[in-house]
């Protein structure tokens, strides 16, 4: 099985203007010189402290918690399997209703730091999935500290959307995560929240529900170091397999049963020149992730994953929690499905003068009318991944927009000018075992903008809507955060 752990091979690519196109092999680039490498990990991840609950018998109480009701994996079990499935780290991220604050604080931050000493070469993080007001859910990670448990109670206390009794309806209002997300920026050591999910309650393409775009841009406005993301590929991977393995046509992946994901993404991120582009195009440092939100395996009956079982967010940080927290501020991240790849590395560099080049997440600043060299570093590895397959990839696609300045409308989801740039595939590409390797320029570069990239093992040219029973091993992407270019 493919755990991740070989050796960072090199991948070389460059690519050019339209008009301009041509490609050229190239020798790799050498590794980066800063100490970082991929951390493979996992942000959305539940136990038996995502309860339920029952009425109390006193109709005056709260309703008391039901230790197990929604997950039955303990922390410590979550923490194993997340290192044998490949991941370098991971955050709990329990949720609740009335006073679930108490549950976090007094029964599950035990485990967390019992799961620590059990599986010590795991970082693992104690976190939250927020109820989260006016929208769906996010991730709330708080940095590791010896304040991490009162500051974790504090928010999930504060802000929360049902963890009051009797239910207090002003929790549950947009202006509320914004009032949320100012005190968090304002805290000592500031916490990473990542939408959970964003699209899970649309009901078609382009029409949101509990979590909106404007929402999205208002929690980046409050706090964009804070506030950095959203779930590209959403957990409940497995929600199409039966425990035996066979299709279970009466769920949708991702447990989106409104309007479906693509290629297991959600539409926020799958659409070419939709939601997350017009967030880049407005030259915001918005993030993508992938997650397993595992609750229940599919084998016991559940639609899950265990944790990097099947999905992947590799941050490029060193192995510490300060590190990896940065990484994800700093949009330092690639995810990718059934182990596709394992290492992405965009180097994009002006060629008259040299000049510091820029990678996944970063900014490279250029005159106008400047060559780019751009260098990709992908590693396909060999081997079966955990679904019993060997895939490799077919193609890899550079994605260009603009950087347009502020959207139209609060709501905006397009940006017009977000285009697949160029398809690569084996005739453009050489491979030495695990390394693909294609070099090309950039040429007369005349806006600033960014350029992202997606990679696929199947045929489609982009990802098609999902079905009941879609066999998710089949439908393997992976997508890298964007590098911006600015032309001054």
């Amino acid at each position: 099985m493919r755990l991740n752990r070989l050796l960072i091979s090199a991948l070389g690519l460059a690519l050019v203007a339209p008009g301009a196109l041509a490609h050229e092999t190239g020798a790799p680039h050498g590794a980066h010189d800063d100490g970082r490498t991929w951390l493979a990990g996992d942000h959305h991840v539940h136990s038996q402290f995502s309860v339920d609950w029952k009425p109390a018998a006193d109709p005056a109480q709260p309703p008391e918690p039901v230790i197990g009701g929604d997950s039955s994996n303990t922390i410590p079990t979550n923490a194993r399997m997340a290192r044998k499935y490949g991941l370098s780290w991971m955050a709990a991220t329990d949720h609740g209703g009335p006073n679930h604050s108490r549950v976090n604080r007094d029964l599950a931050y035990p485990e967390v730091l019992k799961a620590r000493r059990e599986v010590p070469d795991l970082i693992l993080f104690f976190g939250l999935e927020l109820n989260t007001p006016g929208a769906d859910h996010s991730s709330i990670i708080v940095p590791s500290t010896p304040a991490e448990r009162d500051d974790l109670t504090d928010l999930e206390h504060r802000f929360d959307k049902f963890e009051a009794w009797p239910t207090d309806p002003a929790r549950d209002k947009e202006s509320r995560m914004v009032e949320a997300l100012t005190y968090m920026k304002a805290l000592p050591r500031p916490p990473v929240v990542i939408a959970h999910h964003p699209s899970r309650s649309a009901k078609g393409l382009g029409q949101y529900g509990q979590t909106t775009p404007a929402e999205l841009r208002d929690w980046n406005d409050a706090a964009p170091q804070v506030s950095v993301g959203m779930e590209g590929a959403p957990g409940h991977q497995a929600a199409g397999l039966n425990p035996d393995g066979s299709p279970r046509t009466e769920e949708k992946r991702g447990a989106y049963r409104q309007h479906p994901t693509y290629g297991g993404f959600d539409q926020m991120t799958a659409r070419v020149g939709g939601f997350w582009d017009s967030m880049l195009g407005e030259g915001r440092r918005w993030w993508i992730t992938a997650t397993s939100d595992s609750h229940r395996h599919y084998t016991d009956g559940g639609i899950d994953f265990w944790p990097g079982e099947y999905a992947k967010t590799y941050v490029r940080a060193r192995k510490s929690p300060d590190d990896i927290l940065d990484g994800l501020r700093a949009g330092r991240v690639f995810v990718a499905t059934g182990d596709l790849v394992s290492s992405v590395d965009l180097e994009v560099r002006p060629v008259a003068r040299g000049g510091p080049a820029a990678g996944i997440g970063g900014e490279v600043t250029l005159a106008r009318g400047q060559d780019v060299r751009m260098t990709l570093r992908v590693r396909d590895p060999s081997g079966e991944n955990f679904g019993g397959r060997t895939p490799e990839v077919k193609r890899i696609d550079l994605i260009r927009g603009d950087l347009t300045g502020p959207a139209p409308s609060r709501s905006a989801d397009e940006n017009p000018t977000a285009r697949v740039e160029r398809r690569f595939t084996s005739a453009d590409w050489v491979r030495e075992g695990e390394v693909i390797t294609l070099t090309t320029t950039l040429r007369n570069v005349q806006a600033s903008g960014y350029i992202r990239l997606r990679g696929t093992g199947t045929d489609e040219a982009e990802p098609a809507m999902d079905v009941p029973g879609e066999n998710p091993w089949d439908d393997l992407w992976f997508y890298a955060n964007p590098v911006f270019i600015r032309v001054r």
